[in-house]
């Protein structure tokens, strides 16, 4: 993938929405803390963009050991994108109203399940406001179903043993906050600290400074040069960590997710967790 495989811009989404075959638009507003997505979509949205819940629809169901956001099931994901009606060769954007980083998950769902033609609204609905664009409001009405067939494997995953492995041949990315990363907080999993070996890469740090748009390709690939051999990404519940590879790819570097991230790592026992702001600090072992 290269940075236009990826992002779109507002003014040429504006252009591709008034052609005879428009991309699906999907609206992914979701935010931890925040259960309100489906309010703020009906609030305003891209004119025809269906919402998409990042909970029931880009996740599955919750397991022992699978983390916060499991992967969905092929045939539970096929059948919601159906409902958002994506086609077999038909074209899907994006978007959210945080710099992608909730939306890139549904980049990520989609590319790993064979739909080839899916990008991210650079700067999703702030850009789309700052370019003057018409928006929608309420419930967009339903397009007609897709016939769109998954299958899952198309982008590379991790299991947990071999995100542990990784940083013994090659970059193991920790995409939180630099705070949750060293241990000093930890908000919602059960330990605080990180996986043995990880870099710190804060996903935050993808976007321009105070706009919510990606950083250049230039840019990401000089906050990138220190990655080297396979590269794997893992985040909290394997959300952001989704954007990570989205900007990675941008910059030229295909990277792996761990689906599981710290949320499935921090509850098993079993795992080592390493504190402090070096990627081999001191560990423990409950």
């Amino acid at each position: 993938m290269v940075g236009a495989d990826v992002l779109v811009g507002a003014e040429e989404l504006y252009r591709r929405v008034a052609e005879p075959r428009p991309p699906v638009l999907l609206d992914v507003r979701w935010a931890l803390g925040d259960p309100h997505g489906a309010e703020h979509y009906r609030a305003g949205h891209l004119p025809g963009a269906v919402y998409v819940d990042l909970d029931t629809e880009l996740a599955g169901a919750h397991e022992p050991g699978a983390g916060r956001h499991p992967l969905p099931s092929i045939t539970r994901l096929q059948a919601a994108a159906r409902r958002w009606g994506v086609t077999r060769d038909g074209e899907v954007v994006v978007y959210d109203n945080s710099g992608g980083l909730a939306a890139a998950r549904a980049w990520w769902l989609l590319r790993w399940a064979g739909v080839a033609n899916v990008r991210i609204l650079d700067g999703g609905l702030a850009a789309w406001r700052a370019a003057g664009y018409a928006e929608g409001t309420g419930e967009a009405r339903p397009r007609p179903l897709g016939d769109v067939v998954l299958e899952g494997g198309h982008l590379p995953v991790l299991t947990a043993d071999e995100a542990a492995a990784l940083p013994g041949h090659g970059t193991l990315i920790d995409a939180r906050a630099g705070e949750r990363y060293r241990g000093e907080v930890e908000p919602i999993d059960p330990r605080a600290g990180h996986i043995p070996g990880a870099v710190s890469l804060p996903t935050g740090e993808n976007l321009e400074s105070g706009v919510p748009v990606f950083r250049s390709a230039a840019a990401l690939r000089e906050r990138f040069a220190g990655v080297s051999g396979p590269v794997g990404v893992y985040c909290g519940s394997g959300v952001t960590a989704a954007h990570q590879i989205a900007a990675l790819a941008v910059a030229g570097i295909e990277a792996a997710l761990y689906p599981g991230s710290w949320s499935a790592w921090s509850s098993d026992p079993a795992r080592p967790v390493t504190t402090g702001d070096q990627p081999l600090s001191t560990g423990d072992r409950p």
